[in-house]
């Protein structure tokens, strides 16, 4: 299964972001929905087309996405597609370049594959459970430190303030949306990235699995492992780092 499920996936989330850069570029009309959030028509048009190339090819599978109308079906599945179509929408409507395509698949509430693919920058990042995380096929590996006194940190305003004391380098990148801040922790381009408000399942998955491959740790407000296709699909907040950093992180987190 993971292989062949491996192939489909990846192949699906380029064919997606190479649809939504072409869209981006011949600029798109979008929305608010009624929780005030931006939705633009590419969007949607990932969001079908991942179910044309992922659920149609897997009937089996269950289907969470940030674009289609929850139903409690997914629930009597083991195994399901977790999806956000464009991760970083405000930043697709505005041509830059801080978006991407975002999928896992999870099998008993875990992540097992994972691919976030940033078009305007082509990068390709991919995980499958036990065989590694990689960015354009080059494997990632987080180096390990405990220490957050320097540490580049990025995250919510909160979370960032309640770090301060400890000697963070608070990182701004108030842009990045929090698959492609996973992705950059797996890439070692971060040392970590937090928050503490309620996250949903596809804003998580897949990076969850970059950072977990490459050697880090991904996990709520407390620490624990997340959890997928629950009957409310959030997260009470998110912590990803190192596996020693991550630990000092959730202590430094705690509430006071």
């Amino acid at each position: 299964m993971p292989d062949a499920d491996a192939e489909l996936l990846f192949s699906a989330v380029r064919a997606a972001g190479d649809l939504a850069l072409r869209m981006m570029r011949q600029g798109v009309k979008h929305w608010r929905k009624p929780d005030g959030s931006p939705v633009s028509e590419g969007d949607i048009a990932v969001d079908a087309l991942l179910k044309e190339r992922l659920a149609a090819a897997r009937p089996g599978y269950g289907w969470l996405s940030e674009e289609t109308p929850d139903s409690t079906a997914r629930l009597s599945r083991d195994t399901i597609w977790v999806a956000d179509p464009i991760d970083g929408t405000r930043a697709f409507i505005s041509a830059k370049e801080n978006w991407g395509v975002a999928v896992a698949l999870a099998h008993k509430g875990r992540a097992i594959l994972g691919a976030v693919y940033c078009p305007p920058t082509d990068e390709f990042f991919s995980a499958i459970a036990g065989q590694g995380a990689f960015l354009n096929g080059e494997r990632l590996t987080l180096a390990e430190d405990a220490s957050l006194a320097g540490a580049r940190i990025a995250g919510s305003k909160g979370a960032l303030r309640q770090l301060s004391a400890y000697g963070i380098t608070p990182d701004m990148s108030g842009s990045l949306p929090l698959q492609l801040r996973l992705a950059h922790v797996a890439a070692g381009r971060l040392d970590g990235a937090v928050s503490t408000g309620p996250k949903n399942d596809w804003d998580l998955a897949a990076g969850d699995l970059l950072v977990r491959e490459a050697g880090g740790l991904a996990g709520d407000l407390s620490g624990k492992p997340f959890v997928y296709n629950r009957p409310e699909p959030w997260q009470q907040g998110m912590i990803a780092a190192g596996a020693k950093r991550f630990a000092a992180l959730t202590e430094a987190l705690k509430t006071p």
